[in-house]
């Protein structure tokens, strides 16, 4: 059974997602914090840069947003999809123009030393579905393994969404009707004419178009076909919150309560809350794992630690490893740890041993909502995945 409480002191939201008690996912949000990722603007382009085939956007925040060439060229080309390893055969100018407006999309928000990251591929996500009103292609989630059902949902989108458009299709679409596939999509749909509809002139630009929806509206929308049973909170303001984005997604089956009382210790998060705060995390057989953050990427190194096993130093360290695995998949969850991040397990010897960590990983990340790529070993024995945040923090 999952829940979710809200603790809510000094207008700052601490978001715990629970799972039989066991804290799976957390987050903060407040209205000081300007999440501008899924923001969508008619921008200006401020320059662009042909040695690096990319462009600065003007959407109106401190920093330009940037914007890479690959992101602007349609994805429904198959020409150009093939072409893009060979991107120096194209120019940015033969598609952006200094000074002429840009629909574009954040993707990415900005950091202390980048400004955002742009892309004139336009997302809008549903309950069901991602519409993508400028692409012509549909997908299915990969956690749909089910080849029928990927197909039949496949036929069902490609008679609901317009020609010319594209869709992705979320997990939560298995085993859903059309009517309930249908009713989605024209909630995205009326958003996407609000906004190609929206009046400007040229001293409008840039401008904000479309607003991305709270964090907790995001969550919600995303567990609203799990196991969600119920949702507490500790302000009235984003108890009457959480009863309007519910009744807007028509979430049924969920309690949610408001209590008048700090939520942390209630639940006993806190000492959760802290563990999952810690560079090292120790495993059950003694061994642990230290979690760097760096700008270009997260590291990961397991320890054998206090564990020396009883059998072969090969069954040892696998074992450590193991283990490492289930630990590291919860972890790139709870932190929502996103973008390249390197594991360093402990030597292994043995190629089956190898093969086998890398299923336990697998399987363990399966567990997560966001998308997990496993690339590999690579020649120096280290592990590389990649990972979609869910919430940018």
């Amino acid at each position: 059974m999952k829940e979710l409480i809200v603790n809510v002191v000094n207008d700052i939201e601490n978001i715990f997602l629970l799972e039989n008690g066991e804290l799976i996912e957390k987050y903060e949000d407040s209205n000081h914090k300007k999440r501008k990722e899924g923001n969508i603007y008619i921008g200006k382009v401020q320059n662009t840069i042909p040695g690096l085939q990319a462009a600065f956007i003007n959407v109106g925040e401190n920093k330009n947003a940037f914007i890479h060439l690959k992101d602007i060229l349609p994805k429904n080309d198959s020409k150009i999809e093939n072409e893009l390893n060979n991107i120096q055969n194209y120019n940015i100018k033969d598609y952006v123009k200094n000074g002429s407006p840009l629909l574009v999309q954040i993707k990415r928000d900005a950091t202390a030393k980048k400004g955002a990251r742009a892309s004139t591929h336009i997302n809008i996500p549903g309950r069901y579905l991602v519409y993508m009103p400028n692409s012509t292609f549909i997908t299915v989630s990969q956690k749909i393994e089910n080849k029928e059902e990927r197909e039949r949902l496949v036929n069902i989108v490609s008679n609901i969404i317009p020609q010319g458009s594209g869709a992705i299709i979320r997990t939560s679409a298995e085993g859903k009707k059309k009517e309930d596939l249908e009713k989605d999509f024209n909630r995205l749909s009326k958003k996407w004419d609000e906004i190609v509809s929206t009046n400007f002139s040229d001293e409008d630009i840039p401008k904000i178009v479309y607003k991305t929806s709270s964090l907790l509206y995001k969550l919600l929308l995303d567990l609203a076909d799990s196991d969600l049973k119920r949702i507490i909170v500790n302000s009235d303001n984003v108890y009457n919150n959480i009863l309007e984005i519910v009744k807007d997604i028509e979430i049924t089956n969920v309690e949610v309560e408001l209590k008048d009382e700090e939520l942390l210790s209630v639940y006993n998060l806190n000492d959760q809350k802290e563990k999952s705060e810690n560079r090292k995390v120790w495993l059950k057989c003694g061994g642990f794992i230290t979690i760097d953050k760096t700008e270009a990427l997260t590291a990961i190194d397991v320890n054998s630690g206090k564990y020396i096993g009883k059998e072969s130093l090969e069954d040892t360290i696998y074992t450590v490893n193991k283990e490492a695995s289930m630990e590291i998949a919860k972890q790139l969850r709870l932190r929502d740890i996103g973008g390249i991040i390197i594991i360093d397990y402990i030597d292994m010897h043995d190629d089956k041993n190898k093969e086998n960590t890398i299923k336990i990983l697998s399987e363990a990340v399966k567990n997560d909502r966001s998308k997990v790529q496993i690339e590999g070993f690579t020649k120096l024995n280290l592990l590389e995945i990649t990972r979609k945040h869910i919430c940018s923090n």
